[in-house]
């Protein structure tokens, strides 16, 4: 007895050391693959420099290849019950070719914008916050999710730059494993208050990166730097869209941005509030057009960046005069103290955007203000007849 509790200890001894020898000998294997670059890998790199010899992609995952799976593109979204994001679950839905699974911690996004969708066999809501690791199987990726609000970045500015840094390190991993495409929706942020009017793709920016906005201006920069890692590196199949302000039904009423402010202050007979000098201008896009323009980008052959944006440029007093012509004729306004690091303009050029895509934008912010404004109205429980657009508001 005492000699077989003897050769028990030893055994169980043995199959440790086997195992810590084991467990070192892969860690040190992993350990060279990230440190050291093969010299072929060396000179792809190199060449990749340009974007014009990129690696071969990620074989896509056998689950996906395999006869127990749809032949649907498979399709995740994080961010997907925010404003833009549920606009283009309704387009990929409506396609009827699609299976869409949305990943939403509902930080900013309600389910109320996918209840068309809920309960339907080619749709799939998860509770998940892209800050964590998520294991699903896909054939694309957009990745929009991340707290867009001004109101976040001085609240939460901690939870912006995690998002946006972190999520994109998940989101790119889930790409690797699964051989996915994946498309970040990235920001006009990155050019922060720019010496180029308009702006191009090859414009660097003037970024200030300790500032109350830098959490998701630089936290955008920094996601933009990775997905390109991961494409020189990994050969991930890569789409940047630089979107510019976007607007339309569905926007947070209350969540900082200046067209739902001033329509919001409008519907509730309050005064609007222009930051000063009010002469600052901004390009506001609707949301369907911005979503047919990310389509399109998913879509096609090229990595971007591409600036997906309205080159209409408003002043802020354009707009509360808009506004107060269009959805409320007694809305008044002032001016107030403007927020820290606030560009004085924003205009896209949208010249790739047009000739590699074959996108542009086809709703005027005369006839999209309205559209917004009726959602509000319903939202917050007040009446708002539906004007016919007309003026030089284009």
């Amino acid at each position: 007895m005492q000699s077989y509790g003897f050769e028990l200890r030893l055994s169980l001894k043995f199959g440790f050391v086997c195992f810590i020898l084991i467990a070192n000998a892969l860690a040190v294997r992993e350990a060279r693959s990230i440190l050291l670059i093969p010299s072929n890998m060396a000179g792809a790199l190199a060449a990749n420099g340009d974007g014009t010899v990129p690696k071969t992609p990620p074989t896509p995952s056998p689950l996906r290849s395999s006869k127990y799976t749809t032949t649907k593109m498979r399709i995740l979204i994080t961010g997907g019950a925010g404003f833009i994001g549920s606009h283009l679950v309704d387009r990929l839905m409506e396609e009827g070719t699609n299976e869409v699974i949305v990943a939403d911690n509902f930080f900013s996004g309600t389910k109320d914008n996918l209840k068309r969708w809920i309960g339907h066999p080619n749709f799939e809501l998860i509770r998940h916050d892209v800050t964590e690791p998520l294991l699903v199987e896909c054939d694309q990726i957009y990745h929009l999710a991340c707290p867009a609000s001004p109101i976040f970045y001085k609240y939460n500015p901690v939870k912006t730059i995690k998002t946006n840094v972190m999520g994109t390190l998940n989101m790119l991993g889930l790409a690797k494993r699964v051989g996915a495409r994946i498309l970040l929706t990235s920001t006009s942020e990155v050019y922060g208050d720019p010496l180029q009017h308009p702006q191009t793709e090859e414009y660097w920016g003037n970024v200030n990166p300790i500032g109350v906005r830098s959490c998701y201006d630089e936290g955008k920069r920094v996601a933009e730097t990775l997905m390109f890692d991961y494409h020189r590196q990994h050969g991930l199949e890569i789409r940047i869209a630089r979107i510019f302000n976007t607007y339309g039904p569905r926007m947070n009423i209350d969540d900082g941005r200046v067209v739902s402010n001033f329509i919001a202050q409008a519907l509730r007979g309050e005064v609007m509030t222009v930051q000063a000098p009010g002469t600052q201008t901004r390009s506001f896009c609707y949301v369907s057009d911005m979503v047919d323009g990310l389509i399109k980008l998913m879509g096609g052959d090229n990595t971007g960046p591409i600036n997906i944006g309205n080159p209409g440029e408003f002043t802020m007093l354009e707009l509360a005069n808009a506004v107060k012509e269009l959805i409320e004729p007694s809305a008044t306004y002032k001016i107030v103290e403007n927020t820290p690091d606030d560009p004085r303009q924003r205009k896209p050029d949208i010249t790739k955007a047009t000739k590699l895509l074959g996108w542009a934008p086809t709703v005027s912010l005369r006839e999209g203000l309205p559209l917004m404004a009726e959602d509000f109205a319903q939202r917050l429980g007040v009446s708002f007849p539906l004007q016919s657009p007309r003026g030089p508001f284009f």
